[in-house]
């Protein structure tokens, strides 16, 4: 009997009028070569947009990046947009120039995890691959 390994697909979002996508892009490539499957939305995207793309493109978590200091609106907005849509259950990490004082905020509003500057790729890699396993465990038992 052979088992079909489950591919870790998410997805990497831009929200809100921050041109900076450098940060995500690093991201994404250290998850496509840690054989996620990556879909990145590009810059200047509404919370409506991401979740949308998130429901079509079937991803178990969604990474936000934000350097603009709008992450305390934007970021629990992608997660109301999926609570709305019915997509609840997928996973949603942050990063970005985040203060200390609104990580626990972030944390409140359903955002799973929240890397600053500096933290390590793998453990930001070691994050990504437990809301996966997360996400399709509580998909096999459905």
């Amino acid at each position: 009997m052979t088992v079909k390994k489950i591919k870790n697909r998410v997805l990497i979002a831009k929200p809100g009028l921050d041109g900076h996508d450098r940060g995500a892009k690093i991201i994404a490539r250290a998850l496509r070569d840690s054989e996620f499957e990556v879909i990145y939305t590009g810059i200047r995207q509404t919370p409506e947009e991401i979740a949308s793309t998130a429901i079509q493109e079937d991803v178990a978590a969604i990474g936000l990046s934000s350097l603009s200091g709008a992450h305390l609106r934007l970021f629990p907005a992608v997660v109301a947009e999926l609570k709305q849509r019915g997509a609840g259950d997928i996973m949603v990490l942050g990063g970005g120039i985040i203060p200390d004082d609104d990580i626990v905020a972030l944390k409140e509003a359903g955002i799973d995890a929240i890397f600053t500057p500096g933290a390590p790729l793998a453990e930001i890699i070691e994050a990504f691959k437990e809301a996966c396993d997360k996400f399709y465990g509580r998909k096999q038992t459905e």
